[in-house]
């Protein structure tokens, strides 16, 4: 499967985890099977736009984010995506892992300075 798929998949199981919902639930929410969440979820299968829309609204979350600063993942060098990657990871985390992970970076930065 194509690197968007599975970035699509990973973000839709951090929201889908996030909100405590279980795949089997967020299927009935969004009228698809539970198995085609877990396998949208994993990068298996190419979901359609309908699927997403609905998935994304069973979610509580707008097309926009879900979709937010995918697109130039695929063209470039590894190094130009570590932001990506880092957006990526920290989307992956709850509000509060976050929120530390931010501050462990700003006292790396800060730390970093000092030297």
């Amino acid at each position: 499967m194509s690197e968007i798929a599975k970035r699509i998949g990973r973000r839709i199981r951090s929201y889908r985890v996030e909100l405590g919902l279980s795949q089997e639930k967020l299927a009935e929410m969004s009228g698809c099977h539970p198995t085609y969440i877990g396998q949208i979820e994993r990068g298996e299968k190419n979901a359609t736009l309908e699927s997403v829309e609905k998935i994304s609204s069973a979610l509580k979350v707008p097309l926009s984010k879900l979709f937010d600063k995918i697109e130039n993942f695929e063209s470039g060098t590894e190094s130009e995506n570590i932001p990506l990657e880092c957006y990526d990871f920290l989307l992956s985390k709850s509000k509060e892992e976050q929120e530390q992970l931010f501050k462990i970076l700003l006292e790396v930065d800060r730390y970093k300075n000092l030297n």
